[in-house]
């Protein structure tokens, strides 16, 4: 929902579709970008019917003006995404689905998952990846306050910084302790921060796998 991991979206679906094709070719999209402020306000307050309806509207601005299918470029907002997909004919692409694929085919079976506290902490999503087949792990609550922190009250501003690197790094070991054999990148801030170069566990960063598959299915 921040335009920071937008832009990473934009960015990710233009250079695959570049590659693929070559050229000049760049990716039709149409984006439609929300106002971060009121949707965070909403989420602070539970006011998730509003977030329903405030995003349905949205999707089915994009359902009008031609797109095939549907992004939500955040993995918190798929808590709403059955509300959302009953507003529309055109399917909504499922973060946690195309992340759980990617898993299985690196022959996980075991993650760690970082994201929001919604995401970490309620069924929305977990139980999508229990029902690919896979095993999930989360940080301490006393980590997940730290990682949800972060991802508020920095990322989503453009704020990065070396320290909260180094806590998320702790955090990610730590859930290879606990028999995660990847860790999920599961807010689409998060690669922002990390990536794979910064340790040796698995990483699936979903912003990636999300845009990455979506401009794979544009093509096809």
């Amino acid at each position: 929902m921040s335009w920071e991991s937008t832009s990473e979206y934009y960015r990710i679906i233009n250079t695959t579709i570049g590659k693929r094709l070559g050229g000049f070719h760049s990716a039709k999209c149409i984006l439609y970008s929300v106002d971060f402020h009121e949707i965070e306000r909403c989420q602070s307050n539970g006011e998730w019917s509003t977030i329903a309806h405030t995003l349905s509207q949205a999707a089915i601005c994009l359902e009008k003006a031609g797109a095939d299918f549907v992004l939500l470029c955040s993995n918190t907002i798929h808590k709403v995404a059955d509300e959302i997909q009953s507003c529309l004919s055109v399917p909504i692409v499922h973060i946690a689905d195309v992340t759980a694929d990617e898993i299985i085919k690196s022959s996980f079976t075991k993650v760690g998952l970082l994201g929001t506290r919604f995401t970490m902490e309620e069924d929305f999503y977990i139980d999508r990846l229990i029902h690919k087949g896979l095993q999930v792990v989360i940080p301490e609550f006393a980590d997940r306050k730290i990682v949800d922190s972060i991802i508020f009250d920095e990322l989503c501003l453009g704020i990065i910084r070396p320290e909260s690197k180094r806590k998320y790094l702790e955090v990610i070991n730590e859930l290879k302790t606990k028999g995660a054999q990847a860790v999920i990148l599961g807010c689409t801030e998060i690669g922002l921060l990390v990536n794979q170069n910064d340790t040796s566990v698995p990483l699936f960063d979903t912003s990636y796998i999300h845009a990455y598959q979506a401009a794979m299915l544009a093509l096809a």
